[in-house]
């Protein structure tokens, strides 16, 4: 959706249309879900960050006065978000790259081609992979991770980056050079998907079988559907080009939501919390 067709949707919405409203959430869903995916590491805890993020933008959206793009407010709203977020396996259980390092050197058990029922080794290794991956991120602090992800994966300009972390884009790039660094130097070490490192997924199946991070039977990333990276580089503006070489992050997948913003909407419509909110007004 063009962005002018966009800020038509986005009044009708504040003016009380509910297709309207519909259709500004399913522009952004997919957006949401994949940054939340990056950001908190696992699928279920992006699908319950999702949902929050969309309920807040539904609720808050006659607030947006646009001032700046409609993508860079939801941005802000989602990374405020998702960087204070306590209610996921990673805020629980924080992660730094010595102790994923001294995870990969200790992952290697005998191999076991039973443990693969339910799937093919190079589905179980694709799995393995995306996991991995979204894991690795984890390794960097929320603000960090935020940045690293917006600038290597999402390809967002640092003028509009720096507007949605409320920094100046100067701190902005210095501060996704060292982030890239830091994840560059440890894939040259451990990744042997992208350059020499001694890790290697398909040899890491049994150990992730055998600690039930990996379940042959249930491929989590296997069943999203996948969405077309143009579609999401739609958000994106490309002002400048990233002085260093994108790494395998940038070829990670991007995925469609796996919610429903329409059913989303019918639910939060029909909820007793949004009676209340009514209903206050209409006294007030």
């Amino acid at each position: 959706m063009q962005q002018e067709e966009l800020n038509k949707r986005i009044d009708q919405a504040v003016q009380g249309d509910r297709l309207a409203l519909e259709e500004v959430l399913t522009e952004i869903q997919d957006m949401v879900f994949n940054l939340s995916l990056r950001m908190l590491g696992t699928i279920a805890d992006a699908q319950d960050a999702a949902q929050e993020i969309l309920i807040k933008v539904m609720t808050s959206i006659s607030t947006f006065r646009k001032e700046s793009r409609f993508q860079t407010w939801v941005y802000r709203i989602a990374v405020n978000y998702l960087m204070d977020v306590k209610r996921s396996m990673f805020a629980a259980h924080p992660l730094d790259f010595d102790f994923y390092a001294n995870d990969l050197r200790a992952s290697y058990v005998p191999d076991e081609e039973e443990a693969l029922t339910g799937c093919t080794r190079e589905e179980a290794a694709r799995e393995l992979k995306l996991s991995c991956t979204n894991v690795m991120l984890q390794c960097l602090k929320p603000q960090d991770r935020c940045i690293y992800i917006l600038g290597t994966m999402f390809h967002i300009d640092s003028k509009s980056a720096a507007e949605i972390l409320d920094m100046t884009p100067e701190a902005y790039r210095q501060r996704l050079s060292r982030a890239r660094k830091r994840m560059a130097s440890f894939l040259s070490t451990y990744c042997g998907a992208v350059s020499n490192g001694f890790c290697q997924c398909d040899k890491r199946i049994p150990y992730a079988v055998m600690t039930h991070r990996l379940e042959p039977q249930n491929l989590e990333y296997s069943r999203l559907k996948t969405l077309d990276k143009r579609i999401l580089n739609e958000f994106c503006d490309h002002m400048e080009e990233l002085e260093e070489i994108m790494d395998s992050f940038d070829q990670l997948p991007a995925f469609r939501c796996t919610m429903d913003a329409k059913q989303l909407l019918r639910e939060l419509v029909d909820s007793e919390v949004m009676k209340k909110v009514q209903n206050a007004k209409e006294v007030a």
